[in-house]
């Protein structure tokens, strides 16, 4: 700012938690907190941790990330459980949006969120055992307000996906894995508060006459790149019930 002008650390609490808010998660817990005791404040304020996506930071024990946090609070083993669990309680319940890594991610993991994250709006969900699976319709539908939910893959039990969330996935789910004609009109038949559905490079149907139809209604219905085979699949019946995934 311009000198005379008004300081950062003057700034009201809202405004800077709001600001905050925007940061990766590295600089919200190794960086802002240790400028002044404003900035402190602002950082500790349940506003600053709306937005918690692991996705952007590499949590592997031996990472550059792991090591700096390690070494600055003290910690003589870094996890990403503990780090999650970090962030969960500085939201106080009030986090959005959850984006949690691809890998890394265990069912303790899950549980402790949906716990702590109750008004989530967004969920990006991690590459799941195939144990793990079963539980998860269970967990996401004590997120009320979820608005999105995206998967890496579709799931191999998907039928019982599709049952149990129902009029869950109100706005848009993202899918990219093998996914058969019947199974996809089952989706825009069972979930009817969808407006939005991204099926794009998946393999297992193309977006005829029967699927536009059913997903006539949808503000958006993306596509692009989904076929019955391809180079690496042999032509897929439509009646198969193998489920492979195909990676995007």
């Amino acid at each position: 700012m311009q000198s005379g002008g008004r300081k950062w650390e003057d700034l009201e609490m809202e405004c800077l938690s709001n600001i905050f808010s925007r940061l990766a998660l590295d600089d919200l817990t190794m960086a802002v907190p240790f400028v002044c005791r404003s900035w402190f404040a602002a950082a500790s304020n349940p506003n600053a941790w709306r937005v918690l996506n692991f996705r952007l930071l590499d949590f592997m024990p031996w990472s550059g990330f792991a090591k700096r946090f390690a070494a600055q609070y003290l910690v003589s083993r870094f996890s990403f459980s503990g780090f999650l669990k970090l962030a969960v309680r500085h939201s106080h319940g009030v986090a959005t949006e959850l984006m949690l890594p691809r890998h890394l991610t265990s069912m303790e993991d899950l549980v402790f969120a949906s716990k702590g994250c109750p008004r989530l709006k967004t969920l990006a969900l991690p590459n799941l055992a195939l144990d793990d699976e079963a539980c998860i319709p269970n967990l996401i539908v004590k997120w009320k307000a979820l608005e999105k939910l995206e998967m890496e893959s579709k799931p191999f039990i998907f039928p019982l996906w599709q049952l149990r969330l129902g009029k869950t996935a109100r706005t848009s789910m993202n899918c990219g894995s093998y996914l058969p004609k019947e199974e996809l009109l089952f989706v825009l038949e069972g979930c009817r508060e969808l407006d939005s559905l991204t099926a794009k490079n998946c393999v297992g149907f193309e977006a005829d006459d029967a699927v536009k139809r059913k997903a006539f209604e949808l503000k958006i219905f993306e596509h692009e790149g989904s076929e019955l085979a391809n180079d690496r699949w042999h032509e897929i019946d439509e009646c198969d019930d193998l489920h492979h995934v195909y990676v995007i």
